[in-house]
């Protein structure tokens, strides 16, 4: 039975102990080391309560939610996902979440409009301005009449998206937290490059979407087959299901390239670091150790513009995609869950 507020913190603490770590650079930033994968595989117990799926309408949109509600949560976890937005790629991290937080929270992934197989709206496309709208209308209708405090958790383009409701929710979130957050242009990085190039013609972009939604043609058996022998055999069922049935579609991929199009252009700019010092104590951001959109080069750089900013750096080798993995989901949920707990054990402090 999840425990009222404040008598949850104490409760996630024991659940949720902070993995070890080492100062780099400043102080505030942690390395965190490799883990077993014992360790890994003990997060959980066998049963757990398994994430939901739902359509809603948001602002006239159907929206896919993958949910798990806390008979009486003490807060919400909100997770926005990078891009491709599909909250399924997130189904065993938010699970983990959730058993490691003691059933103290609801958490919601919320995907991004036209990012899956239900949600086609009539073949429109959507900048990364209007996903954040988007979000920001879902937080008002659904959540706003909570009394509860918000906690936003955002991968790559996410953990920006995250940033911009922030600014707009300053008194509702809580706390913020960005996992290998692509918030700034690597012009160091081929593979964007390539990217740029392709959403940036409307024949190779068209031309893409099109030989994707041929492979999503295919009969499904042979299909997952071969999407686990291209992306890698410690992909999960979840993560392989969700490329197989959303983003193996004509409209899926038009709307990744158009958003990834507006990503790069709303990033000409440098990153809001007066907000970020600002709200600094209330976030936390996670890098991994190879990773092209949230590279170590612009770990340092933050380190430098954010003085004692809580940053760390995952050594386990998840990368980016840490989600489409079990052994990724659970320990990124621990990591995450630690956070939180430190979050609220401070914030219970400064208010006793």
């Amino acid at each position: 039975m999840p425990l009222p507020w404040p008598a949850a913190i104490s409760s996630i603490s024991r659940l949720a102990p902070r993995l070890p770590s080492s100062s780099f650079l400043k102080s505030g930033i942690k390395l965190v080391p490799m883990a077993s994968m014992e360790d890994g595989e003990a997060l959980l117990p066998l049963r757990r309560k398994l994430a939901s799926s739902r359509i809603c309408l948001v602002s006239g949109f159907s929206t896919e939610l993958l949910e798990v509600r806390s008979e009486a949560p003490a807060f919400h976890v909100l997770v926005i996902p990078g891009n491709p937005g599909i909250a399924l790629f997130y189904k065993e991290f938010i699970e983990a979440l959730y058993q490691l937080l003691d059933g103290n929270a609801s958490i919601t992934a919320i995907s991004h409009i036209s990012h899956s197989r239900k949600d086609r709206e009539r073949g429109r496309r959507f900048s990364l301005q209007e996903q954040i709208d988007h979000k920001l209308d879902f937080i008002n209708q659904e959540l706003r009449i909570s009394e509860i405090p918000l906690i936003l958790v955002g991968h790559s383009i996410g953990a920006y998206i995250c940033l911009e409701i922030f600014k707009r929710h300053p008194n509702q979130v809580m706390f913020v937290v960005g996992l290998y957050p692509f918030l700034a242009l690597n012009r160091d990085s081929l593979t964007q490059t390539i990217i740029r190039i392709i959403a940036g013609s409307t024949f190779l972009n068209v031309s893409a979407s099109y030989l994707v939604s041929l492979l999503g043609s295919f009969p499904v058996r042979f299909l997952r087959t071969l999407v686990r022998k291209l992306l890698g055999k410690s992909w999960s069922t979840t993560a392989v299901d969700a490329v197989c049935d959303n983003i193996l579609q004509y409209h899926t991929m038009r709307n990744v390239l158009y958003m990834v199009l507006t990503e790069f252009a709303e990033f000409t700019e440098e990153p809001d670091w007066e907000f970020m010092r600002d709200k600094k104590n209330q976030l936390a951001l996670l890098f991994g150790t190879d990773d092209h959109w949230a590279p170590l080069s612009f770990f340092k750089l933050v380190s430098e513009k954010v003085l004692d900013l809580d940053l760390s750096i995952e050594m386990e080798g998840h990368t980016h995609a840490f989600s489409c993995t079990e052994a990724g989901s659970l320990w990124v949920a621990r990591h995450v869950a630690a956070l939180i707990s430190d979050k609220l054990k401070i914030q219970l402090n400064a208010n006793s």
